[in-house]
């Protein structure tokens, strides 16, 4: 009987002060890029350091950056630190993110409207954080991750474990979001 009842009842989001932004995420008609400037805020990051990956059938496919979502996927059976975070089900967090092997082909990808005659990389990503978006029953419905990205480490923020413990939460909260669901 109580099992019912916790299933009917509509489940109440508590969410401290700095992450009450994340309360318009929930509504229709929110876009990813509409999350994305939400977390981007939360975590002050530039907007483009917000990557939304959704799981679908063995992959996790992009669904911000915009610009990624057409670029390919990543198998969760790859080495990626996205699929260690959906296979795992952990929260994970790399300030020395430059040092750890990884491939680098998605950050590689100039954003569709670039100035494409200057042949500068973007920016490499420095700093990590890479959460698993999770249902209600513990099944992975895709990943979040929040980098920060430069040419030197030393000039980029670390994250703290408050930050990582905000991000597992705004996780919980995109679990309930249209944005996740939508194509």
């Amino acid at each position: 009987m109580n099992q019912k009842i916790e299933n009917a009842a509509v489940e109440e989001i508590i969410l401290p002060e700095n992450l009450l932004p994340l309360g318009a995420v929930l509504g229709q008609g929110v876009t990813p890029l509409d999350v994305s400037m939400v977390l981007a805020k939360v975590f002050r990051v530039q907007y483009t350091e917000v990557a939304l990956l959704r799981l679908d059938g063995g992959l996790l496919r992009f669904i911000f950056p915009e610009h990624l979502r057409t670029t390919g996927a990543i198998p969760i059976s790859s080495k990626a630190v996205a699929a260690h975070t959906a296979l795992s089900k952990k929260a994970e967090i790399f300030n020395n993110f430059a040092r750890v092997k990884h491939a680098s082909i998605f950050e590689t990808i100039k954003p569709i409207g670039a100035d494409t005659d200057v042949p500068v990389p973007p920016p490499p990503i420095q700093k990590l954080m890479s959460v698993p978006i999770l249902d209600r029953d513990s099944n992975v419905l895709g990943v979040i991750q929040i980098s920060r990205k430069g040419l030197d480490p030393r000039f980029t923020q670390d994250f703290s474990r408050e930050d990582l413990h905000d991000l597992e939460l705004a996780a919980g909260v995109l679990a309930a979001s249209p944005v996740l669901q939508a194509n």
